[in-house]
């Protein structure tokens, strides 16, 4: 290959379907990482070039596509997937044929492949935190809704696991809708959690859905300050889809908020704008698609090479300054050191960080050693 020919990635985040509100977040923080790489120099003076495609939120098009990324595009590095249904279809094309998958978002963990970067929150940097949060502040009475997938099944699991912990708690129901559930679809769990009176709400509900449940809420005439939702899914993304004020008052867990006051967070919002304008919501997995671009072209400018041998030596265990603060991949795991947060929704639709980690978590995606009570459970209190 010559040394000036383009380095061709592969994109594969859902444009439309029921997620295309975080697929499109994610594939601007993809594009916007490299316009920044190209306007800088590219790598080494060669163009980084996106190959996308889009999945429309169907995990088998995924696997199709990544297929096709690899066999007929040549690429050897993709960057996508938001479900993590999706990302199960991807991992066997991506090992078969022993290429790279850079993914960005949250996920129940419980997994290890040597052909992914996991670049979202692992549960010990995500549901701990909002396990203690929660329960030292409303109670431990939980009523648990999300849907019908695997991420969901399995952080309702370690939610409740974590919740049992504290002493009066109970999991009162385990709840699940459609992918593109409507508002009437959430009659009956209003109605239970009506007549169950949970101390807090915790919904794993991703996608278009997450709307309705919030509004249902809403028009159910429940009090946040009483009983509130807490969530890893809801961003603000998905807050954008609501009407003013629905969601204010609800908690969300996360490394990232648009609302983080660093002069690195406020740089890369200032140029997503530039590039993007009004249509952009930046929120979580926005920016780890966002920085894990840039962690991939440092290490290929590195070893000279995109081939997954030479590549991964230069990605485990180097750093990035996110706008979330400084990222570490971790070598021995390939997830992501990450800084939990705890946000409250405003009327403006933003978050309020209530709590946030000093320094960054390491990442225990198989949560051997996480408990309620541990160090990296506890977060600093911030005013407000």
């Amino acid at each position: 290959m010559a040394d000036k020919d383009p380095v061709r990635v592969g994109i594969l985040f859902s444009e439309t379907g029921v997620t295309s509100t975080i697929g499109l977040s994610q594939l601007q923080g993809a594009l916007l990482g490299i316009e920044e790489i190209n306007e800088a120099g590219g790598i080494d003076g060669r163009e980084l070039v996106a190959v996308r495609y889009d999945p429309q939120s169907q995990p088998a098009r995924y696997a199709e596509l990544a297929e096709r990324l690899i066999v007929q595009d040549g690429v050897n590095v993709i960057f996508g997937c938001y479900m993590s249904s999706s990302r199960k279809a991807v991992i066997p094309v991506i090992e078969k044929w022993n290429k790279l998958l850079f993914y960005p978002t949250l996920y129940e963990g419980f997994e290890y492949s040597g052909n992914v970067i996991y670049t979202g929150a692992a549960p010990n940097q995500n549901s701990v935190q909002l396990a203690e949060f929660m329960t030292a502040n409303f109670g431990a009475r939980v009523y648990l809704i999300g849907s019908d997938y695997i991420y969901p099944y399995e952080s309702n699991r370690i939610m409740g696991e974590l919740v049992l912990q504290r002493p009066g708690s109970e999991k009162l129901a385990e709840r699940y809708v459609a992918l593109d559930a409507t508002e009437k679809d959430y009659a009956a769990v209003i109605a239970d959690i009506r007549d169950k009176r949970p101390d807090f709400i915790f919904s794993t509900v991703v996608g278009e859905s997450t709307a309705a449940l919030y509004l249902a809420y809403a028009e159910a005439g429940f009090d946040p300050k009483t009983m509130p939702i807490a969530s890893l899914t809801t961003s603000e993304a998905e807050i954008s889809q609501m009407a003013r004020g629905v969601a204010a008052g609800h908690y969300t867990s996360a490394p990232y908020f648009q609302s983080i006051q660093s002069d690195a967070n406020r740089r890369c919002l200032k140029r997503l704008q530039e590039h993007f304008g009004d249509g952009s919501v930046p929120n979580l997995c926005w920016e780890s698609s966002y920085f894990q671009m840039h962690i991939f072209a440092n290490a290929l400018r590195q070893s000279g090479d995109e081939g997954i041998a030479r590549l991964l030596p230069h990605i485990l265990g180097s750093e990035f300054d996110a706008p979330q603060g400084r990222v570490k991949i971790d070598p021995t795991n390939h997830h992501t050191c990450l800084y939990p947060r705890i946000g409250r929704v405003n009327v403006d639709g933003q978050f309020t960080i209530v709590r946030q980690a000093t320094r960054s978590v390491y990442p225990d995606p198989y949560l051997v050693t996480h408990s309620l009570g541990d160090w990296t459970a506890k977060l600093d209190t911030l005013p407000v």
